[in-house]
């Protein structure tokens, strides 16, 4: 069954990411039609417990992040139903525990020493991340308490959140994969160029590298201020594209290893390195992007492709618009990554999950749990799924080609996963990592090339991946 689950639980973070410190937002409490409402409760009695019968019913959850997912603070925004769901069935709450991007896990380390845990927050293997350093830190708690992945409803899941075990214990709570960066483009800036369309091409299986790369350079003028590159995320997208990442974990083993002598990432670092030295890439003092942010030149055919994740051209129709491109008249759309030429020809897309963590010491778990059921209900049952959908097409005008591609996108996720767990490690092989394709992306004119940047960092990366091995297995050992 196909699922647009990730969307709903990054939707607000442009929004949260811009208005970190801001004053306090207030939710507002936005309905279903009624006809919606009483399919979504009528099929919930199938899957979900009776809410006598559910530990975490009629309880408040504190939920702790710099956004939140699962409230509404503007009319014009899609329902979660996942909470509308712990909402209306349940008779939960949620109280959003808010903090700054910046501070989040010093904010959260405070609040634990000081007696006042929230109760859930984000798992991710993207942007804060607490596996598996946080783990060992206890700033999380393991959930197999609370969540039985061998039930119907999360058998499902049982093989993803197998990636996140520490000492034979879960410790994320897995609603959903998801996937994580496509390439973003505006049509009619497309058309202007007489370009194919890259949603075609990748019906086509024409949608390579090759491609994308000869549309960068016959688009970049940095004269007339055209880059064909924005944004943070198109080295490690095509990186992504491999299917190969420097660093994972082996599930058989449970360790660690770098992976830098594999020749696809030599492939694709290469195409970084002349993507960059050919000037196709938005580059001003490091990773500045042109204002306001991301997306900012599509609009006005400056930017030929922004690889980002869909939450970021994902929201309110009259904030889109003006940056991406007129959503309604369906200029926005996106493709999948571009495989490698000369790779297995599979499309590879970064995976990633959904779902909720529980704090160390919280005081509502069940609620966490309860909720984090609903959340996995609305991904698995038709009858929300369509209504989610209907949601996307009707508020933020989502066209049926958009949702086709997103089913398409969560589909290559899920059948090839490359997961990136490299968010949450010792400084020292974070910083390695970091480093290693720092030197391309930044190099400027003259960036260093793969050879070069490989010799530079291979050796004090392996001996950090051995120290991260020991670390686990003392954990694993309980010294």
């Amino acid at each position: 069954m196909k699922r647009l689950a990730a969307i709903l639980l990054t939707v607000l973070m442009i929004v949260a990411l811009v208005g970190c410190g801001s004053k306090k937002r207030q939710p507002i409490q936005l309905t279903l039609s009624t006809e919606d409402s009483e399919a979504i409760l009528a099929a919930a009695g199938i899957r979900l417990p009776p809410e006598e019968e559910a530990p975490g019913a009629g309880t408040n959850v504190l939920w702790y992040s710099w956004y939140d997912p699962l409230e509404n603070y503007n009319e014009d925004e899609i329902v979660n139903t996942g909470n509308w769901t712990f909402k209306q069935k349940y008779h939960g709450t949620v109280q959003w525990v808010e903090c700054v991007y910046e501070n989040y896990y010093d904010d959260l380390a405070n609040l634990l020493t000081g007696g006042t845990p929230p109760d859930a927050t984000q798992a991710t293997v993207g942007v804060m991340a607490l596996y598996p350093m946080n783990c060992i830190k206890e700033m999380i708690q393991p959930v197999d308490q609370w969540i039985d992945f061998d039930d119907p409803l999360w058998e499902a899941m049982k093989p993803v959140a197998d990636n996140f075990v520490l000492g034979g214990k879960h410790y994320h709570i897995v609603t959903d994969i998801s996937f994580n960066n496509v390439v973003v483009y505006n049509r009619r800036v497309i058309d202007e160029w007489g370009f194919e369309d890259p949603a075609q091409l990748y019906w086509n299986d024409e949608w390579t590298w090759d491609e994308f790369y000869d549309m960068c350079m016959d688009f970049t003028d940095a004269d007339a201020d055209r880059f064909a590159l924005d944004g943070y995320a198109y080295a490690g997208g095509l990186l992504e594209s491999t299917g190969d990442l420097f660093f994972g974990l082996d599930p058989d083993t449970g360790k660690f290893y770098a992976n830098l002598d594999s020749p696809a990432i030599e492939r694709s670092q290469d195409l970084i390195y002349n993507l960059v030295k050919n000037g196709c890439c938005y580059q001003r003092g490091g990773w500045a992007l042109r204002e306001p942010g991301f997306g900012a030149g599509m609009n006005e055919g400056l930017c030929l492709f922004y690889i980002i994740a869909t939450w970021g051209f994902t929201g309110r129709v009259d904030d889109i618009s003006p940056i991406w491109g007129d959503v309604s008249q369906g200029e926005v759309m996106f493709a999948p990554l571009p495989r490698d030429p000369q790779g297995d020809g599979v499309y590879y897309m970064r995976s990633g999950i959904s779902g909720y963590s529980i704090i160390s010491n919280s005081g509502n778990p069940e609620g966490v749990a309860l909720l984090a059921a609903c959340e996995r209900f609305k991904i698995v049952d038709p009858t929300v799924i369509s209504i989610d959908k209907k949601q996307l097409k009707e508020i933020y005008l989502w066209t049926d080609e958009m949702l086709e591609m997103y089913d398409e996108c969560y589909r290559l996720a899920a059948a090839n996963p490359v997961m990136d767990i490299n968010n949450n490690l010792p400084s020292n092989l974070g910083d390695a990592l970091g480093a290693l394709q720092n030197g391309i992306i930044h190099g400027g004119s003259e960036p260093a090339s793969w050879a070069q940047q490989k010799e530079k960092y291979a050796e004090q990366i392996g001996y950090y991946v051995d120290e991260l091995n020991a670390m686990i297995e003392d954990f694993n050992n309980g010294v």
